[in-house]
């Protein structure tokens, strides 16, 4: 068995389970288990957190308290965002699309998405997203597409084989950790689930020992400020 050279004791891990289901043990956190037990074995800090028991608004700013919401849960949801080197959503499959909770949690992100690092780039650049799915009816593949399209247009750096998921047979059925299911022992779930972790971790580690993402090319604030990165602008250079 080959044993990574690398360390990822330093990384810290966000995972965010959009399920629809309050306080209860879910389908979807027994995928979240099988990646974080991955992660925490290489000392990785993971937290996870579960979105629908949060007081999270549905809105377009980063604090909705400011736009005539009485609470909002979101401000401490991005400090923890923040915090992680790595991003996991997770979430089920509804009539084929991703659950109403997944889209709000990103919908938030994306609020959030016009902040600025201390570079001038996008405040999530540097950071590396993944996702995870869950269901009894077709669709991972295409909620896959969205979460990973969605994390990489607000500035995520999205590593090979960032997506895993399990389906069981079409119809209702036994979720992934009902009993008889054979969501834990199905080997593609398994193996897709540990490449994708694993993947995470090696970028993660690489853009930690680099500094994330060069910063030329892509800062807001330089271009604001006239320059066009080796484009024809004499007086921005």
């Amino acid at each position: 068995m080959t044993i990574s050279a690398a360390s990822y004791a330093d990384l810290r891990a966000l995972v965010v389970n959009c399920t629809l289901k309050r306080s209860r043990n879910a389908a979807t956190q027994g995928l979240i288990d099988l990646s974080r037990t991955i992660m925490e074995r290489q000392g990785v800090q993971v937290e996870v957190l579960r979105a629908v028991d949060l007081d999270i608004a549905t809105g377009v700013w980063p604090d909705m308290t400011e736009h005539g919401w009485q609470s909002d849960a979101w401000p401490g949801v991005y400090e923890k965002v923040m915090s992680a080197d790595i991003l996991t959503l997770a979430g089920p499959i509804w009539l084929g699309d991703n659950s109403s909770v997944m889209k709000r949690v990103i919908e938030r992100l994306y609020a959030c998405s016009s902040l600025l690092n201390q570079h001038g780039q996008y405040a999530y650049y540097g950071r590396v997203g993944g996702c995870l799915i869950t269901g009894n009816e077709d669709g991972v593949k295409h909620c896959a597409m969205n979460v990973l399209y969605s994390l990489q247009h607000l500035g995520y750096t999205i590593p090979p084989q960032a997506d895993a998921g399990w389906i069981g047979e079409a119809g209702p059925g036994p979720s992934y950790l009902d009993e008889g299911s054979g969501g834990p022992q199905n080997d593609f779930t398994n193996r897709n689930t540990t490449f994708m972790t694993w993947n995470q971790l090696h970028l993660a580690r690489l853009l930690k020992d680099n500094g994330g993402i060069p910063a030329h090319g892509n800062q807001r604030s330089e271009w604001d400020a006239g320059c066009r990165f080796d484009s024809a602008n004499p007086e921005h250079r």
